[in-house]
């Protein structure tokens, strides 16, 4: 039953009532995780505050099911570790992913996203991807270290979480929400007050107030241009009339506005995400090398909007965009699919981008956009390397200026499969400029194989760098 007073301020933003309820609560894991700085008790009151705090948010935002689809995946993730240590990675990623996969089947969810509506699928992302993490970690603590990348070494697991911690890393505050996700080991020495986040002497945590002053403001500054834009650029006029009568590169103009429109919505929800990590000092990540040194706030960012909006090559875009995800898929896909003694190349490429289209969901759009993704950035390792092959000065910044502007093209056309998702209108949109974000990636792909600048030698000291 909803209150009327709920009713009336979602009507008055120009929300669902479901979505105004998922806003409340998420704005309001910032406090949460602020008072999980103060906690009594010690790392098990911490550990029950996380959980709780985590599955009472949920139970408000998305009812009580929500619970019981993360407890489902929860358990069957624990009880590969708990029985079956050797494969625990492999049974709990495809575990994960197939009820992942079901859900998003059963739900339609990128459909209610689109009309406005929510549920608690995107939550479950989240959880699923530190579910795998954790079965992984704890794997690789079977392994030798001399096996072990630095990644591995850092995560990895010699000993099987508690479920007590297991559930309280899961469902944090309700930081599963919209991520950012991170470790297991890093959330129990967070919740321990071990390494970075010592009470004492020269490691100690800082202050982590004007950061997340930061943050709130930047998710205010985005939502008013959501907000501003996102009439103007409606993404349902790809399929009217009134779309078709424009030119060629007004169509360009508008697949670019439309996706810009759209984007500032993510960096909203993640700038506020990012708010509620730092203040509970879970997202500090240590000090640079700066003099005098400065706190460092990565692990909890998300987000690099200037990044992303002027990146000078599609490669740049995995570590600007979703940025803790891009981690995880990196360490636990990409790097994992490439065979000892042998580099990684436009397979590993593709495999993860499958199976980032498959997290996201089972709709054409997704699959198509993350597709399209691989060649965007193979095209532009083309780019890149012509650039780096030639010897004038001219040259190079000509290179630069062409990738990124390449990079602004494709990924602008590539964009509009993601946001509409259905086959039909994703075919129509590209359609509509002759297919350029998908023929100039291919032809640069083809070109790069048959013009292949020459290496340039390096120095022993360069190969070591």
């Amino acid at each position: 039953m909803e209150l009327p007073e709920i009713s009336t301020m979602a009507s008055a933003i120009g929300v669902s009532v479901p979505v105004f309820r998922f806003l409340l609560c998420f704005v309001a894991t910032i406090p949460v995780s602020f008072f999980h700085r103060f906690v009594p008790g010690g790392p098990t009151a911490r550990h029950l505050y996380a959980a709780v705090t985590g599955a009472v948010l949920s139970y408000l935002s998305f009812g009580f099911s929500s619970n019981l689809h993360f407890i489902v995946p929860m358990l069957l993730g624990y009880a590969a570790m708990l029985f079956n240590r050797k494969h625990c990675g492999v049974v709990t990623f495809f575990l994960a992913f197939g009820y992942l996969i079901g859900c998003h089947v059963y739900y339609m969810s990128g459909d209610a996203w689109k009309e406005g509506g929510i549920d608690a699928t995107g939550a479950l992302m989240v959880v699923t991807l530190k579910i795998i993490s954790c079965a992984i970690n704890y794997n690789d603590g079977l392994l030798k270290e001399e096996e072990l990348s630095a990644a591995q070494k850092k995560n990895r697991l010699l000993k099987l979480p508690s479920l007590f911690e297991y559930v309280g890393y899961c469902i944090c505050c309700g930081t599963h929400f919209a991520g950012p996700v991170y470790e297991i080991k890093a959330y129990l020495d967070w919740t321990e007050r071990k390494g970075i986040w010592q009470s004492k002497g020269r490691g100690s945590s800082p202050s982590p107030y004007w950061e997340t002053l930061r943050a709130i403001l930047q998710a205010g500054v985005c939502m008013g241009l959501y907000l501003y834009l996102i009439p103007n650029y409606p993404l349902s006029r790809f399929t009217e009339p009134v779309y078709q009568e424009y030119s060629f590169g007004k169509r360009l103009f508008y697949q670019y506005m439309s996706c810009l429109s759209a984007r500032w919505k993510y960096y909203f929800i993640w700038s506020l995400a990012e708010a509620s990590v730092i203040i509970s000092g879970l997202g500090f990540s240590g000090w640079s090398d700066s003099n005098p040194p400065k706190p460092l706030w990565d692990s909890a960012k998300n987000i690099d909007i200037v990044g992303v909006e002027l990146a000078k090559s599609s490669v740049q875009l995995p570590v600007v965009w979703n940025i803790q995800v891009s981690t995880w898929l990196r360490h636990y896909v990409y790097e994992r699919l490439v065979k000892k003694g042998q580099k990684p190349g436009f397979f590993q490429l593709l495999g993860t981008q499958i199976v980032s289209a498959v997290w996201h969901g089972l709709y054409p759009g997704y699959l198509i956009f993350f597709f399209q993704s691989a060649i965007m950035i193979a095209g532009s390792r083309v780019l890149y390397r012509w650039q780096q092959a030639s010897q004038s000065a001219v040259t190079k910044q000509l290179f630069t200026l062409l990738n990124f502007a390449y990079t602004l093209l494709v990924l602008n056309y590539s964009a509009v499969g993601f946001l509409v998702l259905s086959l039909h209108e994703t075919i129509a949109a590209y359609g509509s400029v002759y297919y350029v974000g998908t023929v100039i990636p291919i032809v640069l792909v083809l070109l790069g194989n048959v013009i292949k600048p020459a290496r340039k030698t390096r120095s022993k000291t360069q190969k070591d760098e």
